[in-house]
Formats: C-alpha cells, structure tokens, sequence
C-alpha cells in the first residue's frame, strides 16, 4: 500500500470523501445523544415511561454507530496510512465516538430512572432543578456539536465555563436532598440525585470532547486542562 501523498488522485478524492464522511457521521451521533438525553430528561420529569422505554431501546443502534466509527477510522489508518491533520482527524473522532457511547448510556440511565419513579411524585424543587440542569446539558451539547461541526476553536474552549453551572445544581441537590424527611420520598430523591449525577457526567464528557475538538484544530494539547475521566 502506497502513502498517502503517493495515491493517484481518485484514491485521493476517496478518502478525503471518506474522512468527510466520519465526520459528519460523528456530528450526527452528537445530534442524536442530544436528542437521547432530552427525551431521557423529559420521560423522568413526566413520568413518560413510554418514552423512557424510547430511549434504553435505541442505545443498541447508537452503539452500533459509535463502534461503527472506531472500526472505519481503524480501517482507514490501516489501508490509507494518513498523516500530520489527517491522522489526527481520524484518531480525534475515535476518541469522541467512545466518549458518546459513554454519554448515550447515561441518557439510558436517566431513562431507567423513569421506571422507577413513575407514578410517584415528589417535591417540585427537584423536578425544577433537573429541568434547569438538563436545559444547561442541552446547551453544553448543542455548542459540542456546533464545535465539532465547524471547528470553533474558541467555542470548543468555552465549554469548561458552560459546565461550571451544571455542578452547581448537582450540588444543590444534596441541600435540598436534607430537607427531605418521608422515608418514600428519600428513595424517590435518591433516584433524581443519581440522574442530577448522570446530566452532569454527560456534559464532563462533553468537556472532554472539547478538549480534543481543540487539539484536532490546532495540534496542541492543553496540559493544563484537568481531565475529568469520566465513565
């Protein structure tokens, strides 16, 4: 197999056709996490478990996807031997996939929340923090795949500032958390909490992509950033 810079020029346009293609593959999955964790936020606040049942069974098809890209950029670095931005491209979108397969399993855990407080209601102030916390993920989601889709740099560093809100009101939850003194509504809001957790997971993973939507953009790592390894 030839170097890249040795292809004739329909390999060429093939594989720059093809390093078009993951990415907007990768844009896509973004879009549809998004879409995942608002319809996961939505069930638990309405205690739609029809949509909740949503969300858990289009996990598959997202994992699919996110493995789906691990494997053409593996393929692609195998048979096309990329370099310098291209290599970097390739080796960036990995890296994001996986943290999206991450981010749609938590999507999925919020929506298993669902099944657990359906039918029961509890203090309004959680459902109005979870509201208020899911509408800042939505944002911190949307401006990651703006990011990604346009490489703004600098909209991809601005996503540390829009996460800082959202572990505030995880926080906050454990203050109200307090007040509470039913035993039933204790393990209600056990439940909220953990999804108050997993919305504030959901946007440290997006922090992370950031981190590399940055790097894919200028080749730079940013070792001050602090890295969240979040699951």
């Amino acid at each position: 197999m030839f170097g890249k810079e040795e292809l004739n020029p329909r390999m060429r346009d093939q594989f720059r056709q093809e390093l078009k293609d993951l990415h907007g593959d990768v844009v896509d999955i973004v879009r549809d996490v998004t879409s995942a964790t608002r319809d996961a936020v939505t069930s638990l606040l309405t205690g739609d478990v029809d949509l909740a049942e949503k969300v858990i069974n289009n996990d598959d098809d997202l994992d699919v996807r996110t493995v789906g890209i691990e494997e053409r950029v593996l393929e692609t670095i195998a048979t096309q031997f990329p370099v310098a931005r291209d290599l970097r491209l390739l080796q960036s979108l990995s890296y994001i996939s996986i943290h999206l397969e991450r981010m749609a399993d938590l999507a999925v855990n919020i929506a298993k929340a669902t099944r657990r407080t359906a039918g029961r209601r509890g203090p309004q102030t959680l459902y109005d923090l979870i509201q208020a916390q899911g509408n800042l993920v939505y944002r911190v989601l949307d401006a990651t795949r703006e990011a990604l889709e346009k490489r703004d740099l600098e909209l991809a560093r601005k996503l540390p500032e829009l996460d800082e809100p959202i572990d505030h009101l995880y926080k906050q939850f454990f203050r109200e958390l307090a007040r509470l003194h039913d035993e039933e509504d204790i393990e209600w809001a056990s439940s909220m909490v953990l999804a108050s957790r997993y919305l504030e997971r959901i946007a440290d993973n997006a922090v992370d992509i950031g981190e590399r939507i940055a790097y894919l953009i200028t080749g730079e790592r940013d070792l001050s950033a602090p890295e969240t390894h979040v699951g």
